[in-house]
Protein backbone atom coordinates (compact mmCIF):
# COMPACT_ATOMS: atom_id res chain seq x y z
CA UNK A 1 0.00 0.00 0.00
CA UNK A 2 1.39 3.26 -0.99
CA UNK A 3 1.78 5.75 1.39
CA UNK A 4 3.16 9.66 1.48
CA UNK A 5 2.46 11.34 4.60
CA UNK A 6 3.36 15.19 5.36
CA UNK A 7 4.03 16.69 8.31
CA UNK A 8 5.52 20.04 9.54
CA UNK A 9 3.08 22.57 8.65
CA UNK A 10 1.51 24.68 11.04
CA UNK A 11 0.97 28.78 11.65
CA UNK A 12 3.91 31.20 11.95
CA UNK A 13 4.67 34.83 11.22
CA UNK A 14 5.62 36.29 8.10
CA UNK A 15 9.87 35.99 7.57
CA UNK A 16 9.48 32.54 9.90
CA UNK A 17 11.43 29.57 8.69
CA UNK A 18 9.08 25.88 8.49
CA UNK A 19 10.15 22.65 7.28
CA UNK A 20 7.72 20.14 5.77
CA UNK A 21 8.49 16.48 5.94
CA UNK A 22 6.78 13.79 3.31
CA UNK A 23 7.57 10.08 4.90
CA UNK A 24 6.88 7.56 1.88
CA UNK A 25 6.28 3.75 2.09
CA UNK A 26 5.00 0.94 -0.85
CA UNK A 27 6.99 2.19 -3.34
CA UNK A 28 10.83 2.35 -4.20
CA UNK A 29 11.54 5.73 -3.19
CA UNK A 30 14.65 5.79 -4.94
CA UNK A 31 13.49 5.44 -8.49
CA UNK A 32 10.83 8.09 -8.58
CA UNK A 33 11.14 11.95 -8.52
CA UNK A 34 9.64 13.68 -5.94
CA UNK A 35 7.89 17.00 -5.85
CA UNK A 36 6.06 19.27 -3.49
CA UNK A 37 2.78 21.55 -4.60
CA UNK A 38 0.54 23.53 -3.06
CA UNK A 39 -2.75 25.27 -2.65
CA UNK A 40 -4.07 27.97 -1.49
CA UNK A 41 -8.35 28.53 -0.95
CA UNK A 42 -9.82 29.40 -4.21
CA UNK A 43 -7.05 28.66 -6.23
CA UNK A 44 -5.32 25.86 -8.52
CA UNK A 45 -2.88 23.74 -7.27
CA UNK A 46 0.51 25.05 -8.31
CA UNK A 47 3.81 23.13 -8.90
CA UNK A 48 6.41 24.44 -5.76
CA UNK A 49 9.64 22.26 -6.37
CA UNK A 50 10.99 19.01 -7.45
CA UNK A 51 13.80 17.44 -6.88
CA UNK A 52 14.88 13.99 -9.02
CA UNK A 53 15.65 10.54 -8.08
CA UNK A 54 19.27 10.88 -6.92
CA UNK A 55 18.83 14.22 -5.38
CA UNK A 56 21.06 16.13 -8.04
CA UNK A 57 19.05 17.91 -9.68
CA UNK A 58 16.35 20.40 -8.39
CA UNK A 59 13.91 22.44 -9.66
CA UNK A 60 11.63 25.59 -8.18
CA UNK A 61 9.24 27.84 -8.95
CA UNK A 62 9.60 31.41 -9.38
CA UNK A 63 7.41 32.57 -6.24
CA UNK A 64 9.79 30.09 -4.25
CA UNK A 65 13.16 30.00 -5.70
CA UNK A 66 16.08 31.58 -3.06
CA UNK A 67 13.74 30.69 -0.33
CA UNK A 68 12.51 27.39 -0.50
CA UNK A 69 14.64 23.84 -0.90
CA UNK A 70 13.81 20.54 -1.79
CA UNK A 71 15.94 17.59 -0.16
CA UNK A 72 15.80 13.47 0.22
CA UNK A 73 17.02 11.56 1.77
CA UNK A 74 16.56 7.91 -0.10
CA UNK A 75 17.55 6.16 2.75
CA UNK A 76 14.53 7.44 5.62
CA UNK A 77 12.33 7.31 1.81
CA UNK A 78 11.76 10.63 2.97
CA UNK A 79 11.45 14.17 1.59
CA UNK A 80 11.67 17.64 2.88
CA UNK A 81 10.59 20.84 1.98
CA UNK A 82 12.81 23.87 3.94
CA UNK A 83 10.74 26.98 3.56
CA UNK A 84 12.52 30.32 4.84
CA UNK A 85 11.25 33.73 4.86
CA UNK A 86 7.72 33.03 4.41
CA UNK A 87 4.94 35.26 3.31
CA UNK A 88 1.44 34.85 3.60
CA UNK A 89 1.35 34.64 -0.03
CA UNK A 90 2.85 31.01 0.93
CA UNK A 91 -0.50 30.37 2.93
CA UNK A 92 -2.12 26.98 1.41
CA UNK A 93 -2.03 23.60 1.78
CA UNK A 94 1.61 21.70 0.60
CA UNK A 95 1.25 18.18 -0.70
CA UNK A 96 3.98 16.20 -1.54
CA UNK A 97 3.65 13.12 -4.52
CA UNK A 98 6.30 10.84 -6.72
CA UNK A 99 6.42 10.61 -9.84
CA UNK A 100 7.67 7.94 -12.26
CA UNK A 101 9.16 10.70 -14.62
CA UNK A 102 12.68 9.96 -12.61
CA UNK A 103 15.01 13.20 -13.97
CA UNK A 104 12.01 15.70 -12.50
CA UNK A 105 8.54 17.43 -13.70
CA UNK A 106 6.23 20.51 -12.71
CA UNK A 107 3.77 18.94 -14.30
CA UNK A 108 1.17 17.81 -11.34
CA UNK A 109 -0.40 15.12 -13.94
CA UNK A 110 3.08 13.62 -14.13
CA UNK A 111 2.61 12.37 -10.99
CA UNK A 112 1.90 9.10 -10.13
CA UNK A 113 1.21 9.24 -5.94
CA UNK A 114 -0.29 11.70 -3.53
CA UNK A 115 0.02 12.95 0.42
CA UNK A 116 -2.97 14.52 1.68
CA UNK A 117 -1.33 17.80 2.30
CA UNK A 118 -0.18 19.41 5.52
CA UNK A 119 -1.61 23.33 6.34
CA UNK A 120 1.23 26.09 6.33
CA UNK A 121 0.08 29.12 7.36
CA UNK A 122 1.76 32.56 7.52
CA UNK A 123 0.30 35.28 9.62
CA UNK A 124 1.25 39.22 8.45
Amino acid sequence: QVQLVESGGGLVQAGDSLTLSCVTSGFIFSNYAMGWFRQAPGKEREFVAFIMWSGSDTQYSDSVKGRFAISRDNTKNTVYLQMNSLKPEDTAVYYCAASKVFYGTQWATDYDYWGRGTQVTVSS
